[in-house]
């Protein structure tokens, strides 16, 4: 583990490769699982504030499930997400040639919402867990992203670069710097 200010970053973050490879996986993040996906409180409201513009790329039964449960609900284990469609997908998951997309995110490239998308997607694979004095941001192994993986390597891509507009929209570029700089220091000592 490596510590960046209030965040510890695990050593997978800097070593396991990952690209996501839609092509295979069809976006099954948005599809998979047992809770939708992980918002922030400001989502939220950033959410709420769009739901007309967000609509308009939704299905009708999505639409019908967040008009009845709102933009986010309560999970098993007390965190707030997205809502799930029939206990599967994410409302707001949309499909574009058989491949899983967000709605939220293409209301944001009509420039019609201010959210791009959760922070949560944004980061995947990467997860971060708060606790009272740190923040932990770990490497979320998932079976569904072994296409990710076998990508990763082909590309010679580590999670932190693959996540890096992600890491730099959560936490800022001077923070990703010093990610970097971890990183080279965990490649030239071997840490593992």
């Amino acid at each position: 583990m490596i510590q960046i200010d209030d965040k510890i970053v695990s050593l997978d973050v800097f070593e396991k490769k990952f690209v996501c490879d839609v092509s295979i996986c069809k976006g099954a993040c948005c599809v998979a699982g047992d809770s939708g996906a992980p918002l922030e409180p400001d989502e939220i409201l950033a959410i709420e504030e769009a739901l007309t513009s967000i609509y308009c790329f939704m299905p009708e039964k999505s639409i019908e499930n967040v008009e009845k449960n709102g933009v986010a609900i309560i999970d098993s284990e007390g965190e707030l997400t997205t809502p799930l469609n029939n206990g599967k997908e994410c409302a707001f998951t949309i499909f574009i040639n058989g491949i899983a997309a967000c709605a939220i995110e293409k209301s944001w490239e009509k420039g019609t919402c201010t959210l791009q998308k959760p922070i949560s997607c944004h980061l995947y694979p990467i997860r971060l867990k708060k606790h009272s004095t740190f923040t932990a941001v770990n490497y979320d192994i998932w079976d569904i992203c072994e296409p990710a993986l076998a990508c990763g390597e082909k590309e010679e891509i580590e999670v932190y670069k693959f996540a890096k507009p992600a890491l730099i929209r959560k936490y800022g570029e001077d923070w990703y710097n010093e990610l970097c700089i971890a990183a080279e220091y965990v490649s030239k000592n071997d840490l593992k």
